[in-house]
């Protein structure tokens, strides 16, 4: 077996390398990012975008708004590399998808509300 690390030739059970004492165990550790390469998630990010356009367009425009700009951050963070970053806009999209959808809910339950007290309200005056 050849050391990865000097390429001394060493024997097939080796433990350590016999010039530069490199273990062949198998390391628990993660591999250490290489500069300027970008490595694809894990785990798949959410973008939210869809939800936010739909909350935007059926519930809250203020609040929709800022979930599409949340929502459109997130693919371009993950393509620099900033997995943290688009994690983090992913959440605030969802955040702020489910204020535009609470605040729409909100309105209509309010809208409702009003009108039968309007229509309570014009039944007693005859």
């Amino acid at each position: 077996m050849f050391c990865p690390q000097c390429g001394a030739n060493n024997e097939d059970t080796a433990a350590v390398c016999v010039q530069c004492g490199r273990s062949f165990e198998p390391s628990a550790r993660a591999p250490l990012p290489i500069p300027g390469v970008v490595e694809p998630p894990t785990q798949p990010v959410e973008n939210y975008l869809v939800f936010a356009i739909l909350t935007t367009v059926l519930c809250c425009i203020p609040a929709g708004i800022v979930a599409i700009i949340y929502a459109a951050q997130v693919n371009s963070k993950l393509q620099m590399g900033d997995v943290a970053g688009a994690k983090k806009a992913s959440h605030n999209a969802k955040m702020w998808c489910w204020i535009s959808f609470g605040l729409g809910l909100t309105a209509v339950v309010v809208f409702v509300l009003l009108a039968m007290l309007g229509v309570i309200n014009g039944l007693h005056l005859r």
